[in-house]
């Protein structure tokens, strides 16, 4: 019986395979001729491979290299994908709403989102999952958790877990719709200067948007507004012209797009009355500032409507579109570029002629010049480039190293259990230079697998020397070598600054959640204090969104 399913299934793709090849040699030869190869392969390795094959593995196979040239927007999703791509383009998925890691036999607790299931059932981070609807979870991976703990909303699950104390707690969580929140922070910067932190565009972003305004506006009298789209990497198209709405006038063109069809090709305009017509705006962006969030802050720019503080922008200025292909499997392809007021396009890579093998960022010769409503000058070539450009805050490979490999986690647990039932002020926490010292002694027994740039600059220099047969050199890079130091215990020293502020951030995370880790940031954020100072000087901000134009670079 399974000998003839198989046979059915490589006939059936042969059949629908070789309809494809009679349809392409009817209108191009190449392609016609790459069709039939296409079959013969078929045919020659579902039946002649030493081992057995699976031909619907095949076809997929054949179904994802088909894009694999284009760009990396483009991609082909089966049917067991879809549920990761709905949760990647609305935020909302059915589950228990907690981050989870691995750590040895065991998964444990990493996140639970503030109001979810699991944070009200009151689970925290740390705790070891036990068991899952009576079944022992040791030895199961994060997917194979993930996949029993997510489930239709309104169902049950059983969670066993292992709180830090060492007490054991049996919870029935009820499943619900989860929605990953797109605007995990919002509150004041400064006396009258509002501060939004917008994560992404995921379906509703623009409702929770609205909010966060409207509670702003509750709380006290709003003389102006930053909006924070640092590594936001864009979604919903639509939602940022939505977004854009609350600040411009009514029927303003904000982003037009252009592509090969007619369908393609359109203009999006607001269309409700703003709410905040003429308040002073301040965006904050980064070179992790993509898509829809490039969108905003480039409109609002064009529009001289805001300053913009930080570094150029990624420069996505793709649009993609999705094509059922059926037995729920999808296409995700790129349709259009995307065009803001000015008329540029903040695409900054050219991935035209990808499928030969050159792909480019725009030359500087190409490079051309726009103007603002106000006749600022503005460039195309690659992202948006800031009003007040800043250099970028520097993030310690050490530090990031400590936390992939959980050890900043795993002390964070160990100071859990010595300091239960404390309190803390999100704002002002620090760790003591006491606890400092025990998590070098943490750390003594442990491996971490990090090299510093200069080390490996000088390995590469010490190799070159010596195909270069610079022997005389030898001593002195095994000297250079040997005064270079850069093991855990002086790297805990020379990153100590970074090192202490990702505990204090892991701590902060288990009293004050994400809302209030980023609270804990604002204080020290230089690119905040930038916006927030332009907000407060009317001088300097009619400067610079009527009279200053941008830079190339």
């Amino acid at each position: 019986m399974k000998s003839k399913f198989k046979g059915a299934a490589v006939g059936g793709a042969l059949v629908a395979a070789a309809a494809l090849t009679l349809f392409a040699a009817r209108n191009d030869f190449g392609l016609g001729r790459n069709m039939e190869i296409t079959v013969n392969m078929m045919r020659a390795l579902s039946l002649e491979y030493v081992d057995e094959v699976d031909p619907d593995h095949l076809m997929e196979g054949a179904a994802r290299g088909m894009v694999e040239d284009l760009d990396p927007y483009t991609e082909y999703i089966p049917e067991e994908g879809m549920q990761d791509f709905e949760i990647l383009t609305t935020g909302k998925y059915g589950g228990i709403g907690s981050l989870i890691r691995q750590k040895e036999d065991y998964v444990r607790i990493a996140q639970p989102y503030q109001h979810s299931p699991a944070d009200k059932a009151g689970l925290k981070i740390g705790d070891k999952i036990i068991a899952i609807d009576g079944k022992e979870a040791r030895g199961f991976t994060t997917e194979q958790v993930s996949e029993r703990l997510k489930g239709e909303p309104g169902s049950t699950v059983k969670v066993t877990v292992e709180h830090l104390d060492g007490t054991r707690q049996t919870v029935a969580i009820r499943r619900e719709r989860i929605a990953i929140p797109g605007v995990p922070y919002v509150g004041w910067a400064a006396d009258g200067i509002g501060y939004i932190r917008h994560s992404d565009f995921t379906e509703g972003c623009y409702e929770e948007m609205r909010a966060a305004i409207e509670r702003l506006r509750r709380e006290g009298e709003l003389k102006g507004l930053v909006l924070d789209y640092r590594s936001n990497g864009g979604g919903i198209m639509q939602e940022a012209v939505k977004i854009l709405s609350m600040f411009v006038p009514k029927g303003t063109e904000v982003v037009s797009t252009k592509g090969r069809t007619k369908e393609s090709r359109q203009a999006f305009r607001t269309e409700s009355e703003p709410i905040l017509p003429d308040l002073p705006l301040a965006v904050l962006v980064n070179g992790n500032s993509a898509s829809a969030a490039e969108i905003v802050a480039g409109a609002l720019q064009d529009l001289d409507r805001a300053v913009l503080v930080g570094q150029r922008s990624f420069g996505k200025g793709l649009v993609q579109s999705t094509r059922p292909l059926g037995y729920n499997a999808m296409l995700k392809l790129t349709t259009a570029k995307y065009y803001i007021p000015s008329g540029r396009c903040i695409q900054a890579v050219d991935y035209s002629h990808s499928q030969q093998g050159s792909v480019h960022t725009v030359p500087d010769s190409l490079i051309s010049e726009f103007t603002t409503r106000a006749g600022r000058k503005v460039y195309d070539g690659g992202g948006i480039m800031p009003d007040l450009l800043t250099e970028p805050e520097y993030i310690s490979r050490f530090a990031m190293t400590l936390y992939a490999l959980g050890f900043i986690e795993d002390f964070g647990d160990e100071y859990m259990r010595r300091h239960a039932g404390d309190t803390i002020d999100v704002r002002t926490f620090t760790i003591t230079d006491a606890d400092y010292a025990d998590f070098a002694e943490f750390m003594k027994d442990k491996k971490v697998p990090y090299e510093s740039d200069t080390r490996r600059a000088l390995k590469a220099l010490k190799k070159a020397a010596e195909e270069d047969r610079f022997e005389e050199l030898a001593a002195k890079f095994d000297r250079l070598e040997t005064e270079l130091k850069d093991d855990t215990q002086t790297n805990l020293e020379t990153y100590r600054k970074e090192v202490v502020e990702s505990i204090n951030n892991d701590i902060i995370l288990r009293h004050g959640y994400t809302a209030g880790v980023i609270e804990h940031s604002l204080a020290d954020d230089a690119e905040l204090q930038r916006a927030v100072g332009v907000l407060q000087s009317p001088d300097e901000y009619r400067r610079i969104t009527t009279e200053q134009d941008t830079k190339k670079k």
